[in-house]
């Protein structure tokens, strides 16, 4: 066999598969066909056969809102607002919460320590807050009087504690 013929043999080999897939796909086309009409056809059964459904109903009107009672110039005067009636639309009749009983909160009560001399942030966090690590909180907690060195703090000096 020579070269020609092995070439020729390569091409019969690639037109009969160039014709089976010709072919698959005409099939396939065939089914796709076949399945949209099936699906359209039972649709249309189901459709013929479900009960007709209601027209929906028109939606109801809203009530209307309350009217506001006109208040008398005079009234409306010593209540503060002389010229405005308060309707429902607007901010005045919408109820204010009221502030909760027994007063206005108390500030909790903030521990203070003066700095002595010898002290360090963590020594007195060591001896104030019993863990030295959160020397930085008081630092945080204290940067307005102490300033940007934590190391440089002074005797005299008033510190807030943290809880």
């Amino acid at each position: 066999m020579g070269l020609f013929d092995f070439l020729k043999s390569d091409k019969k080999k690639h037109e009969a598969a160039e014709k089976a897939a010709a072919t698959a796909s005409a099939d396939y086309a065939a089914k796709y066909a076949d399945a949209v009409s099936a699906t359209k056809a039972a649709a249309e059964r189901m459709a013929a056969a479900a009960p007709p459904k209601p027209a929906p109903a028109p939606p109801k009107p809203a009530p209307a809102p309350p009217k506001a009672a006109p208040v008398p110039p005079k009234a409306a005067a010593a209540a503060g607002h002389p010229h405005h009636t308060p309707t429902p639309m607007s901010a005045a009749h919408k109820a204010v919460p009221a502030a909760p009983a027994g007063g206005p909160p108390r500030a909790a009560a903030k521990r203070a320590y003066t700095v002595r001399a010898g002290d360090s942030l963590s020594s007195i966090a060591r001896r104030e807050l019993g863990n030295e690590a959160r020397w930085r909180e008081l630092y945080a907690m204290n940067r307005g009087v102490i300033g940007s060195n934590p190391e440089l703090i002074h005797p005299g000096q008033v510190l807030t504690l943290p809880h």
